[in-house]
């Protein structure tokens, strides 16, 4: 037997061959030793080792090693020594980063069921969820979380929210009886509950059908290990970029290094100077820059409550132009509040009622009494809706304890789906009063008086047509809609047929309202260049009511539903994805179709979620964003980010926190690169011109790893710039090294290079080969430094702030301190410069500085 819900009670015991008052210890052994443990299979870990080896796979890397290789076997040990010390510092880096990462995200983990009731040898007792076995008698009751999946057996009232598997808010009636349908989708097997939800209200038992990888979640759980990852746009660019620059840099070394040996230079003088040219031309510091600027914004993000799981995401979300949202939990508060009240034939916010008016009171307090929900301390126990009517009572100082006290119940008949009523008795006076509440459309036939403000009164066509508009009217709000109606009885024992001849008092309208702080989010997302859409399990005209409060939704054309999904093709739906921006009763399968459709239209797409249903889609996005709070472990584990404070605010402030890592990155990289550029043009000009070599490798490994490495760090710590967020997300096409970047790179690369030959030109006019060569290396060295003030952004030092980020200015003094103590003790094989030398380095330095500042200042876009 596989379709358990198909069966009765009886044949599903029979077939687990599981006895009326559970299994013996006996079974539980044997079982156990068949079926193993109830929990979800996590694939290996990396060990810090694997970790620490993935650190050299980047192209730019593997360059630098075999320029290592060869300049050890050609006998130049301080540069091999000195490269290969800093791509082991970068791997360290990644690895320590990616480590951190992993605590921080087990120490949010925590098992959904830790403790399960179960019937053994006819004892009811509490295990770990872990040693549940196929053939436990669950025990449920209001509040307990359901470890496994399993056949209901016994129901009374038992309901089931399944919001982390189906996306579906409100809780689901569950019954013993089978169904008889073939084919019943996930959420209308209601004689089934599964691992991960939770009972809201009632009580039942359940026998246990399977357990951990073989339960609903543990399916889906087993297809995320076959979902590839995909890389970042960072990734993708840095790899472009270090293709170009590597391509770029050998063909340079070929054409000097054949110039060399037109000249006559020895081949192995000509082929280590090539070697010394490609090592200095490669940013030794680039991969390390580019880690340590994103573990710091790791660490900046973590304070504001997103972790990040994967390095790169950061400036993943930073390109994000998309973000698929669930509604539940993340959009809204995952707790059904009252919103509206409608009685005496007028509508009244639930805030605004007046317990000083008799309709108003007697409403709220049958709301209260025909009602089996109750607070406990700060514990909530119960239906989430009935929940919301006692919380309503709450506002007013209505404790249900009270309530019930004064009125206590002395009959009731239990709301089953079929009635769609519930109704208790109440002894009030010397009365017992009938209280009933559930839809409107079951009642309404049985309405025969109705209270008004101006007392009791028959129960007419033009209240009968009032009232059902606004039901309807309170419906289209996408709100739940209960009815409240009571009768005089004359005994408190009351059966189904007593469910009628009701006197009307009103309607009570209730809905998950959304956060406070969604509307601005969305807000903040639409100026950003970011469409929101919202992908929920709930019906279309309740999530589009969400929508539209949140500024989601402009239009209802803009809302879609699952079933309107399937009978679109891949192609279809890809045309007509930019149509919709809510889609509703979706299944996870359509949630994966969604995030694809989006992707094959050129938009990097985040998708946020806290339900196991959610964990595909997660991992198909170019970003999965996981609730930390709420979310399941299958979400976690699933995304790249997860929030510890379930907040959509945070998602947005993640993404202005990527865009300014990005854009700082960039900076960074134009730093190190336009400085490179300045020194390549030096020695292609002495390469030229058949003058002796400019600089000494040495200097060219000093000026990379010494007084490029802080400056660039520096810039990668840029203050966020606010205006990030009014630009468009960046074209994930976009190649890191364009034609503008390449250009800007260029132009600033030969002003460097210019004031450079200056100084060497100046240096060799003395005849002492040595005094050139230094005056070079202190002139590029010291340009670059002041370089990092210019690099620090498009616009000028005076648009941005000349003292905004003060670690450039500590960057800048350490350099030049650096320098300073280099050329006063003659180390790193320099020569003695006189004072006035030393001083026309200085100005010669800060020259590029003068010139790139003036021209933003004039001609650069000033944001």
């Amino acid at each position: 037997m596989t379709e358990y819900y198909q069966a009765s009670v009886k044949e599903v015991m029979k077939e687990l061959d599981v006895p009326q008052h559970g299994l013996t210890d006996f079974e539980v052994r044997y079982r156990q030793k068949r079926f193993g443990y109830n929990e979800l299979k996590e694939g290996k870990p990396k060990s810090a080792l694997q970790v620490f080896l993935e650190q050299f796979q980047d192209f730019l890397v593997i360059i630098l090693i075999f320029a290592a290789i060869i300049s050890m076997f050609l006998g130049d040990f301080e540069s091999s020594s000195v490269i290969i010390v800093v791509i082991v510092l970068n791997a360290i880096l990644g690895t320590i980063q990616h480590i951190k990462a992993e605590k921080s995200l087990n120490s949010l983990k925590a098992m959904a069921a830790p403790i399960s009731k179960v019937l053994r040898d006819g004892q009811v007792i509490e295990i770990p969820s872990r040693e549940v076995i196929v053939g436990d008698i669950l025990i449920l009751e209001a509040g307990d979380y359901i470890s496994a999946d399993g056949r209901v057996i016994e129901s009374y009232s038992l309901q089931v929210n399944e919001s982390s598997l189906t996306g579906e808010s409100l809780a689901i009636d569950k019954t013993a009886q089978k169904i008889n349908e073939p084919d019943v989708s996930l959420g209308d097997k209601k004689n089934m509950v599964f691992s991960g939800s939770f009972v809201t209200n009632g009580r039942g038992q359940a026998i246990v059908t399977a357990i951990g990888m073989d339960t609903e979640i543990g399916k889906i759980a087993s297809l995320l290990d076959s979902a590839k990852e995909k890389k970042t746009p960072l990734q993708v660019s840095l790899d472009q970029f270090g293709k170009r620059l590597a391509l770029g840099i050998i063909i340079i070394c070929l054409i000097i290094f054949g110039l060399d040996i037109l000249r006559g230079r020895e081949l192995i003088d000509s082929f280590m100077f090539a070697v010394s040219l490609a090592v200095a031309a490669i940013p030794e510091a680039l991969s390390s820059i580019v880690t340590i600027v994103l573990a710091l914004g790791t660490q900046n993000m973590a304070k504001q409550n997103a972790i990040i799981r994967k390095l790169p995401a950061v400036e993943s979300l930073g390109s994000v132009s998309i973000i698929c949202s669930d509604k539940t939990g993340t959009l809204t508060q995952n707790k059904m509040t009252v919103q509206k009240v409608y009685t005496g034939h007028q509508f009244v916010e639930h805030d605004q009622l007046q317990m000083t008016n008799m309709l108003h009171k007697k409403l709220v307090d049958m709301a209260v009494l025909c009602n089996d929900s109750v607070t406990q301390e700060d514990k909530q126990i119960g239906d989430p809706t009935e929940l919301a009517l006692v919380n309503l009572g709450h506002e007013y100082q209505l404790n249900e304890h009270i309530v019930r006290g004064l009125h206590q119940r002395v009959g009731e008949i239990p709301f089953d789906s079929t009635r769609k009523l519930m109704s208790t008795v109440h002894r009030m006076g010397n009365h017992y009063v009938m209280i009933t509440k559930g839809a409107l459309d079951v009642l309404l036939p049985r309405i025969k008086r109705i209270e008004t403000a101006n007392g009791v009164s028959v129960f007419t066509k033009q209240h009968f047509e009032k009232v059902r508009q606004a039901n309807t009217d309170l419906s289209n709000e996408g709100l739940r809609v209960l009815a409240i109606a009571y009768r005089v009885v004359s005994l408190p024992q009351i059966r189904v047929e007593d469910e009628k001849d009701y006197t009307f008092v009103g309607l009570i309208a209730i809905m998950d309202p959304p956060r406070e702080e969604s509307a601005p989010a969305v807000a903040d997302c639409i100026q950003a260049g970011i469409k929101p859409i919202m992908i929920t399990g709930d019906h279309k005209i309740t999530a589009a009511a969400i929508a539209k409060k949140i500024g989601i939704l402009k239009d209802p054309s803009e809302a879609i539903e699952g079933i309107e999904i399937e009978k679109l093709s891949d192609k279809e739906l890809r045309d007509k994805v930019e149509q919709f921006s809510v889609y509703a009763r979706v299944s996870p399968e359509h949630k994966i179709r969604i995030v694809k459709a989006w992707q094959d239209k050129g938009h990097v797409v985040a998708m946020t979620g806290d339900g196991v249903n959610d964990a595909l889609a997660l991992k198909q996005a170019d970003i999965g964003v996981a609730m930390g709070v709420t979310g399941t472990e299958v979400a976690k584990d699933a995304s790249s980010m997860i929030l510890t404070d379930d907040n959509f605010l945070t998602i947005v402030k993640a993404i202005s926190n990527g865009r300014s890592i990005y854009a700082n990155i960039k900076n960074a990289i134009k730093f190190l690169l336009s400085g490179n550029a300045g020194a390549i043009f030096v020695v292609l000009y002495a390469t030229l011109l058949a003058l002796p070599v400019p600089f000494l490798p040495v200097h060219l490994l000093f000026i990379n790893l010494l007084t490029d490495s802080l400056p660039a760090i520096a810039i990668g710590l840029e203050p966020h710039n606010k205006k990030l967020m009014k630009e468009k997300p960046r074209n994930i096409n976009e190649p890191l090294l364009n034609r503008k970047f390449a250009t800007q790179v260029g132009l600033e690369g030969l002003v460097i290079g210019a004031v450079t030959i200056i100084a060497f030109q100046l240096g060799l006019s003395t005849g002492d080969t040595a005094v050139g060569t230094t005056m070079a290396f202190a002139t590029l060295c010291l340009s670059r430094l002041f370089h990092g003030f210019n690099c620090r952004s498009d616009q000028s030092l005076f648009k941005i702030g000349l003292f905004s980020n003060l670690t450039v200015w500590i960057a800048f003094l350490v350099g030049f301190v650096l320098l300073n103590l280099v050329l006063i003790f003659g180390w790193f094989e320099v020569a003695t410069l006189e004072s006035t030398q030393i001083l026309t380095i200085y100005g010669l330095a800060f020259v590029p500085l003068i010139i790139i500042q003036t021209y933003k200042l004039l001609f650069a876009k000033e944001n």
